[in-house]
């Protein structure tokens, strides 16, 4: 079986500046295009059996600048929904929630196109795509590659390692960085983690 390697997109306004980004379809900045451009050649030499994409315009504009062809858009991929803290910072939450923690305390409700989501449904979310990249894997040592945004990413990983969704906050996950996970003696390890070329 191949290794998974995960893909967070590069830097958007809102990720420079702290805010939640869940369905908010922001951009890349300058700064993020150079850092997904930079991930090209760790990705160019990959042999990769499928690689797949949120639906999301910086995560897609990542996969583009990073050589990708062919991907597959998949909705499971999205950011989590931050109902109604899209857009909000912690340190904001933190004024009238002392110590909320996302990974554990969920996000406030929100509008009813995004109500938002618990740790546990990010979850189940998760495991999709893992089922669906485990089906890509079989029977090949290519590469399977998911591009994507760093909450999400970080329960993916948890789920990918039998642990609960709450522990994706063990494993931060900068804007414009790779993340390697694949197995030892048939167990899922982590092989490479935040890594990213130098400037």
């Amino acid at each position: 079986m191949g290794d998974l390697f995960l893909v967070r997109h590069g830097e958007t306004e809102w990720s420079r500046s702290g805010r939640h980004t869940g369905s908010t379809d922001v951009p890349l900045t300058e700064h993020g295009r150079d850092e997904a451009r930079r991930l090209a050649p760790l990705i160019r030499p990959l042999r990769i059996a499928a690689a797949f994409v949120s639906p999301l315009r910086r995560a897609r504009e990542t996969a583009e600048l990073i050589g990708l062809h062919d991907v597959r858009i998949d909705p499971d991929l999205r950011e989590w929904d931050y109902g109604g803290y899209e857009g909000v910072t912690t340190v904001d939450i933190q004024r009238t929630r002392p110590g909320w923690f996302l990974f554990t305390d969920g996000v406030a409700p929100g509008p009813p196109d995004h109500p938002g989501e618990t740790p546990e449904q990010v979850g189940e979310r998760a495991d999709r795509v893992l089922a669906e990249a485990d089906a890509a894997l079989a029977d090949t040592e290519d590469a399977v590659v998911l591009v994507a945004h760093g909450h999400f990413l970080r329960v993916l990983t948890a789920r990918r390692l039998g642990l609960p969704p709450s522990a994706g906050a063990l494993f931060q996950l900068a804007t414009g960085t790779l993340g390697r996970l694949g197995t030892e003696h048939g167990r899922p390890v982590i092989a490479g983690w935040n890594v990213s070329p130098p400037s």
